[in-house]
């Protein structure tokens, strides 16, 4: 929960990497607000307020509902397709009990949503905004379904192939809308080995720590949430 201490050895020990690799991604995800470090006390999980929170949330609302009137008016069968697939990736990733995973596929629709008018600053920005919500997310053990989110997905692409943009904007808004008001409904994880035992799976199924990996350069960054 926000304000746990971060012991090096036992996230080392949950993840199966060295000391090293995780004091490399505590620095990465003090640089992200995700983590705070203190010279003589040592890591912290951040405490995003309930300010924090509302300001994050009121800003994707911002960003999203333009970004989606964008996109409305500009896209192409072959960009509807390309969510489509993403879509089905979603689908089956929910029907799995792969909390990261199909956490990671409804954080990446947004960002896909994004690259599609072809601002990666936008993507970034909209990225770091995801990473941030992340914790909120996983902290709050927000009860808002995997089924629902999806379901809300797949709307918004339907509004977005039919051209609707005031449909499209609508729904993204009441989607966000949704997500917020679950985050403070529900009570937070108070064990961090239960927080991060989930994601140690995925991660030692795919090979190794993704978030020891340094962090690309603007415009080679892959969003994820």
């Amino acid at each position: 929960m926000p304000g746990t201490k971060l012991v090096e050895q036992q996230i080392a020990d949950i993840f199966k990497v060295s000391r090293t690799l995780v004091r490399q991604a505590l620095n990465q995800l003090s640089r992200d607000k995700l983590v705070t470090l203190s010279p003589a006390r040592g890591a912290f999980v951040a405490e995003p307020s309930a300010e924090e929170a509302r300001q994050i949330f009121e800003l994707r609302q911002m960003i999203e509902t333009a970004m989606i009137r964008r996109i409305a008016e500009t896209i192409t069968p072959a960009q509807v397709a390309q969510l489509r697939a993403h879509l089905k990736d979603e689908a089956a990733a929910v029907a799995r009990p792969d909390v990261p995973g199909r956490t990671r596929l409804l954080a990446d629709f947004h960002t896909l949503l994004a690259r599609m008018l072809g601002n990666e600053v936008l993507a970034e920005v909209l990225h770091d905004l995801l990473l941030r919500g992340s914790l909120i997310a996983l902290m709050a053990q927000s009860a808002h379904s995997a089924e629902a989110s999806h379901a809300e997905h797949v709307q918004i692409v339907d509004a977005l192939e039919q051209g609707d943009a005031r449909a499209a904007t609508r729904l993204v808004a009441r989607h966000l809308e949704m997500v917020a008001a679950n985050l403070h409904r529900h009570p937070r994880v108070r064990d961090l080995g239960q927080a991060l035992q989930p994601l140690a799976q995925v991660e030692n199924i795919a090979g190794g720590p993704r978030a020891a990996a340094p962090r690309p350069r603007a415009g080679t960054r892959k969003a994820s949430k």
